[in-house]
């Protein structure tokens, strides 16, 4: 499918039943970013006029999953972590998180998350975990923690009196103040014992004010919800967990792989990880 074929019935032909694709998601728009194929033009158009607002939207995509695979890579290695629940998943895109996880410690267990039918259709297709190991997937939304927590998928897959790995990557923005993001957050915070970790990036107005305001005025005119969080706001959902160094900072500079990059404000993403007492 190209980049500019227009949502017609071909595209309706291959989405799940049920799935309106002339409204955007904010899943799809972020593999359309990444050079995906599982979008619609909606998605594409929606993407397009982040892209006007911030033309390096890609690359901040990109910089965004890094950090996902280098946080996964320190809990699967350094903290021992064995189980993930990963919140937000959206369309797998290789390596996933599973695959990073797995390749420290085959034995690693993820259950991913997701709201749209479009992305379980595809990650049950896609996704393949080690023998040692278990991946499964789950429909359900960060709005409800406690009915997402006692999903069977989860009680099959984790064990939640272990410690586990809370993965909200870029998602907590998909999330209006008066739907009480924090009060979801904690709910999944309680339900997991001592030694557990949360990893979150979230997108900020804190680098580029201006920018980031377009971006919200064009969510709004695709219907999808986006807000934006200060670094005091994206540290809150920590709690009182111990954040692990270097605490929450600019998500390319989060530990990164290489030298410490010149510009690590370049993508407008809060990132941290916390570790529970």
């Amino acid at each position: 499918m190209s980049e500019d074929q227009p949502a017609d019935s071909t595209e309706q032909e291959w989405a799940p039943a049920g799935i309106d694709t002339s409204l955007a998601h904010s899943a799809r728009m972020y593999d359309w970013w990444l050079g995906g194929k599982t979008n619609f033009a909606a998605d594409r158009a929606l993407g397009e006029m982040f892209m006007q607002a911030i033309p390096s939207i890609r690359s901040m995509a990109r910089k965004n999953r890094s950090f996902m695979h280098r946080v996964t890579r320190y809990l699967a290695g350094e903290a021992g972590i064995r189980q993930f629940l990963d919140i937000g998943a959206g369309i797998p895109t290789q390596p996933n998180l599973h695959e990073t996880a797995q390749r420290v410690a085959p034995e690693s267990r993820v259950v991913y998350v997701d709201n749209d039918p479009i992305v379980l259709v595809h990650a049950r297709a896609l996704m393949v975990g080690t023998e040692q190991g278990a991946i499964e997937y789950l429909d359900a939304d960060l709005r409800e923690p406690e009915k997402l927590l006692a999903a069977g998928e989860v009680a099959r897959t984790l064990d939640l009196s272990k410690q586990v790995g809370l993965m909200l990557i870029a998602i907590l923005m998909l999330l209006r103040d008066d739907e009480d993001p924090w009060g979801k957050v904690r709910a999944l915070m309680d339900a997991v014992p001592s030694g557990s970790y949360l990893a979150v990036t979230h997108p900020t107005q804190d680098f580029d004010a201006p920018a980031m305001a377009a971006v919200v005025a064009a969510a709004s005119q695709g219907n999808l919800t986006l807000v934006p969080r200060t670094k005091a706001e994206v540290t809150r959902f920590f709690g009182d967990w111990e954040l692990v160094e270097p605490g929450v900072v600019p998500v390319m500079a989060w530990r990164p792989d290489g030298p410490p990059p010149v510009d690590p404000t370049a993508a407008y993403y809060w990132a941290g990880l916390a570790r529970k007492p």
